[in-house]
């Protein structure tokens, strides 16, 4: 899975952080446009791809996607 995050919906709640069981997030020390602090995907290698994340983004600012072939 490719994690896409939109940094620009964010509003750095911390659910992805919180909720994710392979702790594959963290935040990132940047704001985004709004002044707030998005998470980045710091262990992508470690993501098990069960879209908790995506689930508990309450903004829609994780997307978790397929890879190509």
């Amino acid at each position: 899975m490719v994690i896409n995050i939109n940094r620009d919906f964010c509003k750095g709640c911390g659910f992805c952080i919180t909720f994710c069981p392979k702790k594959v997030y963290e935040r990132s020390g940047e704001l985004n446009k709004k002044g707030y602090e998005p998470p980045k995907a710091a262990r992508p290698e470690d993501c098990s791809e069960c879209g908790m994340c995506d689930l508990y983004c309450p903004e829609f600012a994780i997307v978790l996607e397929k890879k190509s072939a």
